[in-house]
């Protein structure tokens, strides 16, 4: 018996069903992989755009202590056009280079004097160390001297 059902046959051999499956599945398998690959490039493109808000903050942080450093620099100016109108040889600055030299000598004697302090402060404390020692020697001398004198041991 020969059964003809025409191009609209749904019916299909067993190795056709199989490559059919085989074939839905590898095209599943490459959704699946495009779409991963789609939300990671999503989740990327959304840090990214916090990154980019991040930095525009920061951005606009930097261009207000620019223009704050610009102002600075333009005071700075203005002092410097100062002290050179001054100059080295006024009265103020001779005045201020005498005091500056006082202070250097002063803080040098103070070191000095410092330096000499842990010197003597270093000896002090071996020599403190030494009698400490030489305390308890004579400590112990004198404690064995009361054990024997306790025992009736009439030697020293």
């Amino acid at each position: 018996m020969t059964e003809d059902r025409g191009e609209l046959d749904l019916t299909l051999v067993k190795g056709q069903q199989a490559k059919l499956i085989e074939e839905y599945q590898k095209e599943i398998r490459e959704f699946k992989q495009k779409e991963y690959y789609w939300e990671k490039t999503q989740n990327q493109l959304d840090r990214s755009k916090k990154v980019l808000g991040e930095l525009a903050i920061k951005f606009g942080d930097l261009g207000k202590a620019n223009i704050a450093l610009k102002k600075r620099a333009q005071e700075a100016e203005g002092e410097n056009t100062i002290i050179k109108g001054i100059g080295n040889n006024s009265p103020e600055m001779k005045e201020l280079q005498s005091r500056v030299k006082q202070l250097d000598e002063s803080l040098a004697r103070a070191l000095e004097i410092n330096e000499n302090h842990q010197r003597y402060n270093g000896k002090l404390q071996t020599r403190l160390t030494q009698v400490e020692e030489d305390n308890k020697k004579l400590a112990k001398q004198i404690q064995d001297m009361n054990e024997k004198r306790k025992f009736g041991d009439g030697t020293y």
